[in-house]
């Protein structure tokens, strides 16, 4: 198994940020502009669900790319998904990397592949 270079990652997180900002931007009566934590509410469901459910996320899925516990690459159990989407979503440990993974790979003890 292959890990899913920085590239591949960041655009994968681009296409589901703005899936959600579309989505939020319809729900909010097309105020795009305004909402700004409906649309991580909708990121933090949008990517968790999914991943939960078929090991990626919808950016992910079209970059195929998933989501696999580091040590088995097997799946993931749904707490350490919400985990690691949480930390997703507060950006920094997104940033940093520790031994070539993000760190909210390590603390949730998961790695993204190539498939």
């Amino acid at each position: 198994m292959e890990n899913a270079g920085t590239g591949r990652r960041f655009a994968a997180l681009t296409l589901d940020w703005l899936l959600c900002w579309l989505v939020a931007g319809l729900i909010s009566a097309g105020s795009l502009g305004s909402g700004q934590f409906l649309h991580l509410g909708l990121f933090f469901v949008e990517v968790s669900i999914l991943t939960i459910l078929q090991q990626a996320s919808a950016g992910q899925r079209i970059l195929r790319l998933r989501v696999v516990d580091f040590e088995t690459g097997g799946m993931i159990p749904p707490l350490r998904i919400a985990l690691r989407t949480l930390l997703i979503c507060l950006v920094l440990p997104a940033i940093f990397k520790k031994d070539g993974r993000n760190l909210h790979d390590v603390f949730a003890n998961s790695r993204v592949i190539k498939i």
